[in-house]
Order: C-alpha cells, then sequence, then structure tokens
C-alpha cells in the first residue's frame, strides 16, 4: 500500500502509519482521509496493533483549509459522513490503534487523535478546536468522540473561547493517558503497541468494540452484554492456554514494577 502523503512501515506485528504532509502541519487533506480509511480497512492479517504518528514537529494541525470548499447541506453532510466512516476504521477497526502526540493536536487532529484507543503525549503537544472562531463545527466524529475523554462542558469552553491546552493540562483533563518527554512519544507508544499486541486478539477485539457499547448501554443491558462477551472470549482457544500457563506457574503474576 502506498500513499502520497501517508507513509505505512510494518514492524513485526505492529503497523506504524505516518503523516507525511509536515509542511503543513499534517494537516488533513481529503486524499489522506481515504487513505487512513484504506490503510485499515486493508491491514494484513498479520498486524496485531497499530501506531499512528505524525512527520516532522506536528502530529496534525487539523483540516487543510486549502480544501475548503463552498457545499450545500447536503454536500456537506456526505463530507462529514466521509469522515465518519474513515476514522471508523480506526475506532472499531481490526486492532488496538495507539497515537504518537506531539506539537499541534489541533481540529480534526483532536478528532483523528481521538478515534485511537490510547494516546501518548510528549511535553511539546498542545489541543485545541478552533472551529468555533472559523465559523465552522466539528465534523470528523469530535462531537461524539471529545466529549467522552473531556467531557461536553469543557469541549463547550474550548470551542467557544478557543482555549487552547498545554500538554501537562492537557493530560490532567484526559486528552492522554500517558505524557512523556518532548520527542520520545512514539518510543512510548511502539512500547505499548508490543504489549497491546502480545495480547489475545479476541480479547483485543472485545475491548475495541464492546467495551464502548457496553458503557453506553443501560445497566442491565450493560451486564447481559458483558457475560456474553465474557462467555465468548473466555471459550477461546488461546485464553485457556494463557489460564493454563498461569496456573501451572508459566505465566508473569501482576506486579507494581
Amino acid at each position: 500500500m502506498t500513499y502520497p502523503d501517508l507513509q505505512i512501515e510494518l514492524k513485526d506485528d505492529i503497523a506504524v502509519v505516518r503523516l507525511m504532509r509536515a509542511s503543513k502541519r499534517n494537516a488533513l487533506s481529503d486524499g489522506l482521509i481515504l487513505a487512513l480509511r484504506d490503510v485499515f480497512e486493508k491491514l494484513p492479517s498479520s498486524v496485531r496493533a497499530a501506531v499512528i504518528d505524525g512527520d516532522g514537529p506536528h502530529f496534525c494541525a487539523g483540516l487543510d483549509l486549502s480544501e475548503l470548499q463552498e457545499r450545500d447541506a447536503a454536500q456537506g453532510m456526505h463530507h462529514s459522513r466521509m469522515w465518519h466512516a474513515a476514522l471508523e476504521h480506526i475506532q472499531h477497526g481490526p486492532v488496538p490503534v495507539i497515537a504518537a502526540l506531539h506539537g499541534a493536536v489541533v481540529g480534526g487532529g483532536l478528532e483523528l487523535a481521538s478515534a485511537c484507543h490510547i494516546r501518548v503525549a510528549d511535553s511539546s503537544t498542545f489541543y485545541a478546536l478552533p472551529e468555533g472562531s472559523r465559523g465552522i463545527f466539528v465534523g470528523g466524529g469530535g462531537s461524539v468522540r471529545i466529549p467522552k475523554l473531556i467531557g461536553v462542558a469543557r469541549m463547550t469552553d474550548m470551542m467557544l473561547t478557543g482555549r487552547v491546552y498545554a500538554a501537562e493540562e492537557g493530560e490532567r483533563a484526559g486528552f492522554a493517558q500517558y505524557l512523556v518527554p518532548e520527542g520520545t512519544a512514539f518510543d512510548k507508544a511502539m512500547e505499548l503497541a508490543r504489549r497491546v499486541a502480545q495480547n489475545a486478539p479476541l480479547t483485543n477485539y472485545a475491548l475495541m468494540h464492546a467495551l464502548p457499547r457496553i458503557a453506553e448501554q443501560p445497566a442491565d443491558h450493560g451486564f447481559f452484554t458483558e457475560s456474553l462477551i465474557c462467555a465468548i472470549a473466555q471459550a477461546a482457544p488461546e485464553a485457556k492456554t494463557r489460564l493454563r500457563d498461569f496456573l501451572e506457574g508459566r505465566a508473569a503474576k501482576v506486579s507494581k514494577e
């Protein structure tokens, strides 16, 4: 798979997907969004986890406004739905995805990051949603995904006032689960991806696909869904082997280190 603005590299069972528009701060063009959709739709079956990174000093500064066209309401809706379909392949695709964040994570870049399952930010990272000041609204799924990370009130404030979150306060707010020194986000993301890739694939799939849905279900529905997923996961041959290894002392025990 080759794309002009996207680099794909397989490192054993990890797919590294890198935005390659550094001269535009990795702003998202329609072509780049469609390339991301294509990549995550067609990942090789050998891949067990993926890392999304951005070339240069920024992860992604948002929508490429030079491509912004005048659209009627129907065209605007279909354009937004195209983004939704692309990012859906990341959030509910075949493997867990870790985002390596640095520099600008702004607008559509934050929408892309929020579709990933784990976000690692370095100390150069900053977050913003400038759509409010530009007379537009998020259209890549941000109004659904971002409030689940930081809450509706924080997102409303960001869009109304243009507030920018620096790396440390962004981690506290919930944008990222990890904060590392500048220049090390990719290394940490790869470390996590390797760890994630060692899990049973069915368990990873359940965490990506079932857990978010259970969280949105009424409690009684959630308990029932959980029981079904639990039964399916533990019935898998790999799960039985792993449990046997633990019980017979061949698997590492949990420790604080």
